[in-house]
């Protein structure tokens, strides 16, 4: 059909024209979406702020040759607001819809949207530490895409661990005998905190020290960046407002 009807997130928005918007969308049935708001940048516009990057929205899209129509917007989730207010959950969610905005077309499914969704949600209410929101979403992001990080075994020969080493390229933590010189290592705590952040134990998360959220911090920018085989531009903001 010509015509249709889905829910998404807002990831970016750049300007066609005099007064249309080009709007890149994380949908929850159709994978990423590119549509055109026609008349979006005029003061007469009444659904242009439900098109701002951290928005979440019901859409009816108009089937194009190249770009598809937003014909109408509705609001499902304002946390655009609460979000530019506080620099860094700002850059947090900047850096959530930009690594939910690199992941191929196959990989984005309903459970990435319901990810990202509940991530900006997060930020805005300010449940937990913005880098630790963005970490936990990394994760279970890599982790849904097939590229779960081994946490508690060689990501190279399989033996049970927990180990020290930690290497992006091979998959995650690595024994003694598999780890290449000059692999980063790793502290208990900060394994620990790995293990929370992808199985959503913010009590474990929240309790843990700034030296092993650091480091988890590091490793995971580390690890979603290799596999997404390009940089998080966002990444390099967070904490520069401090």
């Amino acid at each position: 059909m010509p015509t249709y009807r889905d829910e998404v997130v807002i990831l970016r928005t750049h300007k066609l024209g005099e007064a249309d918007r080009i709007v890149t969308m994380l949908s929850r049935r159709h994978g990423k979406l590119r549509g055109v708001a026609k008349g979006v940048r005029r003061t007469s516009s009444r659904f242009g702020a439900r098109l701002e990057p951290f928005m979440v929205a019901d859409v009816q899209l108009y089937k194009g040759r190249s770009l598809d129509i937003i014909q109408q917007a509705e609001s499902l989730g304002s946390y655009g607001a609460e979000i530019a207010t506080d620099y860094d959950r700002y850059t947090s969610a900047s850096a959530m819809v930009e690594a939910a905005d690199r992941l191929n077309e196959a990989e984005t499914t309903p459970q990435q949207y319901l990810l990202l969704v509940g991530g900006l949600r997060a930020l805005s209410r300010g449940e937990h530490d913005s880098r630790a929101v963005l970490d936990s979403y990394l994760l279970r992001a890599m982790a849904l895409s097939g590229w779960a990080p081994s946490l508690d075994a060689c990501a190279r020969c399989g033996r049970t661990g927990p180990h020290a080493g930690f290497v992006a390229p091979l998959g995650g933590s690595v024994c003694d005998a598999c780890a290449p010189a000059g692999s980063a290592r790793i502290a208990p705590e900060t394994g620990d905190r790995l293990r929370a952040l992808i199985a959503g134990e913010w009590d474990v998360v929240d309790a843990g020290s700034p030296h092993a959220a650091a480091s988890a911090s590091g490793l995971i920018a580390a690890y979603a960046q290799w596999h997404l085989e390009r940089g998080i531009r966002s990444l390099g903001h967070i904490g520069a407002g401090r």
